[in-house]
């Protein structure tokens, strides 16, 4: 959910726009996922690369990083929430499918209709009305509707992005989502309410679209008493501090940072001292009672939090590149073992292949200019062409001509293989057919 990095921190290099770029998958008119078909548009901008993903659930897979760290999570909640049985509280949801309305991932989160992370330049569309989700967060209220009060949800989520060592198209969120009663938050003393009694149930006032998303007021909400957040904050901080303290030592320093999120109020983000560093764990807040009210829950107040599961597993297991994640080299996946979630093997390169650079500089059409180019895209066509062989990508000059007007980019790309050498030849190879898939689908002229 939260941590997902809903707002951006990093800002791509070049400004992301809605701008469609010319895609084979358009051109089929229809595409099959998951056994269901969809019908394109002008909205459609995932590829075959991004298809290609979906269903390997890497965070399922017996001994690798992700599923280790999954199952430490997973295994901290079952100890922290039981009933009188003893049986754990949270259920467990890892084979959701990741298509998923633009209801769901945006509008019944309350995500403002002019949003960024709405932009083509940002998400994966099948069309405009269903796209690959972003965060599993957009899973939230169908499994609350359901009749769930305290779940996690596990998955992959799609988001286009830069490329370097730490970004990829797909990766893992773990979502989390706890529901607490009158009773269950302050037992029989009835002095202490969830709601200001000032407040009225109106769950048919909800209109994501409308919402102020904007959080004014960090303290509370205005249906909310302080007494019922206070609580609601204390278990909430108490509980996911145990879950960094069980993930990094006891010894951890750690501090909590006010934050926005559109479906939160208040929200933080809870940060540790790390090597030498502050390094983002977590994002989390008391959930809006908007959402909760268009589940038709009206007597609790709810608390979230989400994590990323590849920025846990890269620090955990020291492993210095995003891409190794999505390796089938035995090298790499014979070093995990979850038979003891606790002994964590820091990762050991198998050897250290050389990179091989190329420089791609193009001309962009006469009626468009360095600002409204969207970087996305084109990562996009390098990552379908060149696959998980692309190691970084970086500007590295930008130009406009002062008689022609015409605008110039050179991109660096850094190829290297993670299971052997890659020969020059081949690296050019690739990168010409780069070069022409940036001519048919961005219409530059290569320089």
């Amino acid at each position: 959910m939260l941590a997902i990095r809903f707002l951006r921190s990093v800002s791509p290099p070049l400004k992301c726009v809605r701008r469609s770029y010319k895609t084979n998958v358009s051109a089929q008119n229809t595409l099959e996922i998951r056994n269901n078909v969809y019908q394109t548009d002008e909205w459609t901008n995932i590829t075959p690369k991004i298809l290609s993903y979906i269903g390997l659930n890497k965070h399922l897979q017996k001994n690798h990083p992700l599923s280790i760290i999954r199952q430490r999570i997973v295994n901290y909640f079952y100890r922290s929430y039981t009933n009188s049985r003893g049986n754990p509280l949270f259920s467990v949801h890892d084979k959701i499918c990741p298509v998923v309305t633009v209801q769901q991932n945006f509008d019944n989160l309350l995500v403002p209709a002019d949003h960024p992370s709405r932009a083509k330049s940002d998400c994966y569309y099948i069309n405009k009305h269903y796209l690959l989700r972003a965060h599993t967060t957009a899973h939230q209220i169908e499994l609350i509707k359901s009749g769930l009060d305290n779940f996690l949800a596990v998955g992959d989520v799609y988001r286009r992005d830069e490329i370097d060592s730490t970004h990829y198209p797909v990766f893992h969120q773990l979502d989390a989502v706890r529901l607490i009663s009158q009773d269950k938050l302050f037992g029989n003393n009835l002095d202490l309410h969830i709601f200001e009694s000032s407040y009225k149930v109106n769950p048919s006032s909800f209109s994501p679209i409308n919402s102020s998303s904007k959080c004014i007021d960090q303290s509370k909400q205005p249906c909310h008493t302080l007494e019922a957040v206070k609580l609601t904050e204390h278990e909430l901080k108490t509980i996911l501090l145990g879950l960094a303290k069980d993930l990094f030592g006891n010894n951890i320093e750690h501090r909590w940072i006010d934050t926005y999120f559109p479906f939160t109020q208040p929200s933080w983000e809870l940060e540790i001292y790390y090597k030498g560093n502050w390094m983002e764990v977590l994002g989390c807040g008391i959930m809006r009672h908007e959402i909760l009210e268009s589940c038709g829950v009206t007597n609790s107040i709810g608390y979230a939090f989400g994590l990323g599961l590849e920025r846990l597993a890269m620090v955990l297991f020291d492993i210095p590149d995003i891409r190794l994640f999505w390796s089938n080299d035995t090298g790499f996946l014979h070093q995990f073992n979850e038979s003891n979630l606790y002994k964590l093997n820091k990762y050991k390169p198998v050897s250290v292949y050389p990179q091989c650079k190329n420089d791609l500089s193009f001309w962009l059409p006469e009626n468009q200019d360095i600002d409204s180019f969207s970087a996305n895209d084109f990562y996009d066509i390098v990552r379908n062409v060149g696959g998980d062989i692309v190691e970084q990508i970086s500007l590295v000059d930008k130009f406009k001509h002062p008689k022609t007007g015409k605008s110039s980019l050179c991109f660096r790309i850094v190829y290297r293989h993670m299971e052997r050498t890659l020969t020059q030849a081949e690296v050019n190879e690739i990168h010409s057919k780069i070069a022409q898939s940036c001519v048919e689908q961005l219409e530059v002229t290569i320089r």
